[in-house]
């Protein structure tokens, strides 16, 4: 495999998980009971240009279909870190009713509904059609289709025909764990350059690479994520595009995550500190060596290994356990640890299109939250990690009446503090 940024010819393997199903791939019942799709689910290393990334073998259309089964607003506290960055940016880059937002991988509208609110006109591409329909029932205009060079190019000329904004440009791109998501990263950054506006800015979130490897965060490693990235090669691949970075910031977000604002070359946004106090960070840990990463493997064993002990221990003592959150990252763990229905019966999640379903490979079914009423478990495993919080307040009566223990799972098993489940109490 060549580098999807540089071409290099790729030889350092940081990282295998064997064979895995795209992560949100949920099955109806029926489709149990046919064969089921695997592709190696490997990570890859670029000496040049310092990209990592997954081994090529499915296409974004595998991927995204119209039956994608995440919806952002599931999450009260993405939203509300949402309508947090739209206020901010608003305020910052003195947008109005006269300025145009673009949102690339817009989902069901939980980001730029705070734009609709704030009359600034707006757009999102989102390529999943039923996440798209969601938003537009928020009144959140979407198109149906990838964001590309060419979709880009051919909005901001069908924009500047109708003599609307600077030359039919965007004032604000915002990208929010998109740009990992992406097959071509050199098309898609060459797209945020033709349709961005002279002094347009243009912000992308993505989780930092730093905070994956040294926290060992290898469930955030799944098929949708072609790229695992750097403040390092996103400046890199931005200049390749005629764009810069003038601003960084870092967020609790996904483990640890970058805003990047970024704008064309010629611009006047000017170069913040931050920029090259983590560039320098990045460069000083050795991000850009294969060395940096020789502990992932042993990681993601550790992590799997040990969740595979505590289900086991739990079967043989007679204990019951449920998980709650069937998000990709609990997909990643489950599969890599071999962990089917025989030791975890079933994973809760309040996201009504996934109820009903099963997840990818394991297997496990997806139900309501009302099961967890209905017959408490005696352990809950909390899946999505990074929101451990707002699913221990939501579920603290589960704790407080019924005694049930909460639990992360990396890098291990481990039980939440008393206070931590029972804080909404």
């Amino acid at each position: 495999m060549q580098c999807r940024h540089c071409s290099t010819s790729l030889t350092h393997n940081i990282l295998d998980l064997a064979h895995a199903p795209p992560s949100n791939a949920y099955l109806e019942a029926h489709q149990r009971l046919q064969p089921e799709v695997h592709f190696p689910l490997r990570l890859l290393f670029c000496p040049v240009c310092t990209l990592v990334q997954t081994e090529d073998f499915c296409s974004a259309d595998d991927l995204f279909d119209a039956n994608y089964v995440y919806f952002s607003s599931t999450s009260r506290s993405w939203c509300v870190h949402a309508a947090r960055y739209a206020e901010s940016a608003i305020a910052r880059f003195h947008l109005d009713a006269d300025s145009f937002v673009v949102e690339v991988a817009s989902n069901d509208g939980y980001l730029l509904k705070n734009f609709v609110a704030a009359g600034i006109p707006c757009l999102g591409f989102e390529p999943t059609a039923s996440t798209a329909e969601a938003a537009r029932a928020k009144g959140v205009d979407s198109r149906l289709e990838f964001f590309s060079e060419a979709t880009a190019r051919a909005l901001r000329q069908e924009r500047a025909a109708q003599g609307q904004g600077h030359d039919g440009g965007a004032d604000l791109i915002a990208g929010n764990n998109v740009y990992a998501h992406v097959p071509d990263i050199n098309d898609f950054t060459r797209g945020l350059y033709q349709l961005l506006a002279p002094e347009g800015v243009i912000s992308l979130e993505f989780p930092h690479l730093q905070e994956l490897v040294a926290h060992g965060q290898f469930d955030t490693v799944y098929h949708e994520h072609f790229s695992y990235l750097s403040l390092t090669a996103v400046n890199r691949i931005f200049a390749t595009a005629g764009l810069r970075i003038f601003d960084v910031e870092t967020l609790p977000t996904h483990g640890g995550s970058l805003r990047v604002w970024g704008c064309r070359e010629g611009a006047a946004h000017a170069r913040q500190a931050a920029v090259d106090a983590i560039l320098a960070q990045e460069e000083a840990v050795g991000l850009g060596t294969p060395e940096f990463y020789r502990t992932l493997q042993a990681q993601a064993d550790h992590a799997a290994d040990s969740l595979l002990d505590f289900l086991t221990g739990c079967k043989s003592r007679g204990e019951t356990v449920a998980a709650y959150g069937a998000a990709a990252k609990g997909t990643t763990l489950l599969n890599y640890a071999r962990v089917s229905a025989r030791l975890l019966p079933y994973v809760c999640d309040a996201a009504p299109f996934k109820q009903g379903r099963f997840l990818p490979g394991s297997h496990i079914q997806v139900r309501p939250v009302e099961t967890l009423r209905e017959n408490p478990p005696q352990h809950l495993l909390i899946l999505p990690w990074n929101i451990k919080e707002e699913i221990a307040a939501d579920l603290a009566w589960l704790a407080r009446d019924h005694g049930t223990r909460f639990w992360t799972v990396m890098p291990e098993p481990t039980q939440l503090e008393p206070s931590a489940a029972t804080q909404a109490a």
